[in-house]
């Protein structure tokens, strides 16, 4: 990789992680304190009116975004153009959820969610305004200011909806905290981007973009429909406290894999683009991103299933109990996101959104099909489904790949295969630490993270697994830079 695009990467990779990091525990820190303010059926109501959202906000970026990511010259035109398209679409977007609120509440049985709906649309409007900001700064891969607007966004809207809960606002806490999010958001990225629209618009500009964009977005809309369709049915065939406790599992699994994937995800997109004419570097860099990623993932995952229960019970009390079983078979499907995610990102990078589209509909045909076999058996067993739906879709990712770079599963799979054994080495470990006699449950939860943490990193240098020992070398490196020289082993 050349020296000027591997220093952007790297810087890129560093801002992405403390906005990950920071933004993520932010929100970690804001969730917890109103999961113990508020109750489960108070998030089911906000879950109930995901995938509406999620459909909507998809429509906004019309997949121009990444079509902009993947061009390798855009003009101003272009990105005015997107600009004012993506705020017409919000502004339609935001009537047509209005217009069916009614529709909603009666879906769902719940009067309330007509008012919820139309005052969560406000989000779409408001997030048309600054997604070309976004976009512009992850082509460059410059995430600084998307660092700063986010983190300041998080701290501001999590102040608020901790206020609000705090007074008895309930549900409409959750809302207020969602809409000042995107608004002290947006309003941070015009602060900090020097980027200004100019009064011009073209059609053929868009038009340009189209033919790769026009794909990205039916797989984003494929993928948020029926990704969030498990949100519809349970929302629909349970209770909305079934819901609430289904998104909470959901979302402590999320935060450490997603944001995670997601730091390393929005920097190596971009930097494949810069060499999508080149497989044999690409698959270097696919090789060396995938690695990083289940060097980290799978420790966290196959951790945080062992010590679930006693996480769950001390952050969010014991109402919430009964999301505990889901979190664990989460943490399943966790260990597998990320390994789906840097696959994609090829695809999208070397402008193969035909094959990325065809993808994704294969695998709405496989959530159809877990959906229509296990929901009679209650939301474990769905989860249990989306367990088996991965490991295929994990197989049909890096097929493609290897047909493409030549980088086939086998090949990944003993890449990453150490780090597999030796974090479910680290978790025998972790749980027999549980089995011993604790003062509470926080002297535990201590005992068991440090001992993880500890035995998985002695483990890998026990066995001196390369890359890990590349990072760990470069850790001392830095290390050495600030402190003084270190002695060698």
């Amino acid at each position: 990789m050349p020296d000027s695009l591997r220093s952007q990467t790297v810087r890129g990779l560093l801002w992405s992680f403390l906005e990950s990091a920071g933004l993520k525990g932010v929100q970690f820190v804001v969730g917890v304190v109103l999961a113990r303010v508020l109750f489960p059926e108070q998030f089911g109501l906000i879950g109930m009116l995901a995938i509406f959202m999620a459909v909507a906000q998809t429509f906004i970026d019309s997949g121009f975004g990444a079509a902009l990511i993947q061009k390798r010259e855009v003009t101003a035109t272009d990105m005015c153009s997107i600009f004012y398209f993506n705020i017409f679409i919000g502004l339609v977007s935001a009537g047509i959820l209005c217009w069916v609120a009614p529709w909603i509440a009666d879906f769902y049985s719940q009067p309330t969610l007509t008012p919820l709906t139309r005052a969560l649309s406000l989000i779409l409007v408001i997030n048309s305004f600054g997604l070309i900001q976004e976009t512009i700064l992850a082509k460059q891969i410059s995430f600084k200011t998307n660092t700063q607007a986010s983190l300041v966004a998080s701290v501001l809207s999590g102040v608020a909806g901790i206020i609000l809960a705090a007074t008895g606002f309930g549900v409409w806490s959750l809302v207020g905290q969602q809409i000042l999010s995107s608004l002290f958001r947006t309003l941070a990225l015009w602060f900090l981007c020097s980027w200004r629209p100019a009064w011009v618009f073209s059609i053929k500009s868009l038009r340009k973009m189209f033919g790769f964009g026009s794909k990205m977005l039916i797989s984003g809309l494929l993928n948020q429909i029926f990704s969030n369709s498990y949100l519809l049915i349970i929302g629909r065939l349970f209770s909305a406290t079934d819901l609430g406790f289904f998104t909470r599992a959901k979302t402590l699994e999320e935060l450490p894999t997603h944001t995670l994937s997601w730091m390393v995800g929005r920097v190596t997109f971009p930097a494949f683009s810069k060499i999508q004419d080149d497989p044999a570097r690409l698959k270097s860099g696919l090789k060396k991103a995938l690695v990083l990623l289940v060097m980290v993932n799978f420790p966290m995952m196959i951790c945080l299933l062992v010590i679930a229960r006693p996480l769950v019970l001390l952050l969010l009390t014991e109402k919430w109990a009964d999301s505990i079983p889901y979190l664990q078979l989460f943490c399943l499907v966790g260990l597998m996101f990320p390994l789906h995610l840097i696959n994609l990102n090829v695809l999208q990078a070397i402008g193969r959104s035909d094959l990325f589209l065809r993808l994704e509909i294969i695998k709405k045909v496989l959530i159809i099909i877990n959906i229509s076999i296990t929901w009679q058996w209650g939301i474990s067993a769905m989860i249990c489904g989306m367990i088996i739906t991965s490991l295929i879709s994990y197989y049909l990712n890096s097929y493609y790949i290897g047909t493409l770079i030549n980088y086939v599963i086998r090949e990944q799979f003993w890449d990453f295969a150490g780090y597999l054994i030796l974090a479910a080495l680290m978790a025998i470990v972790v749980y027999a630490v549980g089995l011993l006699s604790f003062p509470n449950l926080w002297s535990q939860l201590v005992a068991q993270l440090s001992v993880g943490m500890f035995s998985y990193v002695g483990l890998c240098r026990l066995f001196r697994l390369s890359d890990f020992m590349d990072v760990w070398q470069a850790g001392r490196n830095m290390f050495a830079s600030f402190y003084g020289k270190i002695p060698s082993n």
